[in-house]
């Protein structure tokens, strides 16, 4: 079996036996990247085009509906088997492919044990923010806001958060001003990461002077990106950092009273 996406390549190594995989997205070994870095090292790193797939000859093709088409069609005509995943947008549909991917494997206890994970995690998140109804803005480099189609935004919703792009009127998803932002005064922002470098401009909007002074670290969230843009048990390690960073910003936030 081979995968040649990011977010594939964790659906299958959580789940698969080590024998089973022949190779790995080009950027499997990418810790930024990849919560699953240090596992996928041990695999063949693929260069993502046709090629070095038809040598290893895999049964099965692991891939995303939003890889090259032109080399998932390429695959098929050579007579290879493709499994292909579309970009989940909620948990159920996180669990969903979960088990999908058990199946392929011949491991449906592994992916039912990674389910029960995911499920164990979201309970302790929802009584963590039970009865606080905090507004969160998850926002990225350059003032991208991620909206309600997004697995970040899922995630907010269903522990009983509220995604403050909805003030913005951000649907979707879209780039917010820092007026805008400051305007909406969302309780907190949420970050892939923390840090008090601009290495270029993208990078600078999150440390602007404005934003800085409104959201100093303990009004900011930070979640690595690796942990949520793609759907895997990963996100019980997620959703866990969330009640862990909810409770720093809080304790923050209640030294701050206290000291005037």
């Amino acid at each position: 079996m081979a995968s040649i996406n990011l977010c594939t390549d964790q659906l299958l190594l959580p789940l698969a036996d080590p024998a089973q995989i022949l190779g790995l997205s080009r950027f499997s070994h990418d810790a930024w990247q990849s919560w699953a870095a240090d596992d996928a090292r041990r695999f063949p790193s693929l260069s993502g085009g046709a090629e070095d797939v038809l040598v290893l000859k895999p049964d099965v093709v692991v891939t995303s509906l939003f890889d090259k088409r032109s080399t998932r069609e390429l695959l098929k005509a050579q007579g290879l088997r493709l499994a292909e995943f579309s970009v989940p947008r909620n948990l159920d549909e996180v669990k969903a492919q979960i088990r999908e991917m058990g199946e392929i494997v011949q491991h449906q206890d592994r992916a039912a044990a990674d389910i029960a994970r995911l499920d164990a995690a979201m309970a302790r998140a929802r009584r963590a923010v039970e009865q606080k109804h905090y507004s969160v803005l998850p926002l990225s480099r350059r003032g991208w806001v991620s909206g309600s189609d997004s697995l970040v935004s899922s995630l907010l919703t269903e522990t009983g958060l509220f995604n403050a792009a909805a003030d913005l009127g951000v649907g979707t998803g879209g780039f917010a001003s820092l007026e805008a932002i400051v305007e909406a005064r969302p309780d907190f922002l949420l970050l892939s990461e923390a840090g008090d470098r601009a290495e270029d401009d993208g990078r600078a909007f999150l440390l602007h002077p404005a934003l800085e002074r409104f959201y100093p670290l303990s009004g900011r969230i930070v979640i690595p990106e690796r942990l949520t843009v793609c759907g895997g048990v990963m996100l019980a390690d997620a959703l866990d950092l969330l009640v862990a960073e909810l409770q720093r910003v809080e304790s923050s936030l209640r030294a701050k009273r206290s000291n005037p």
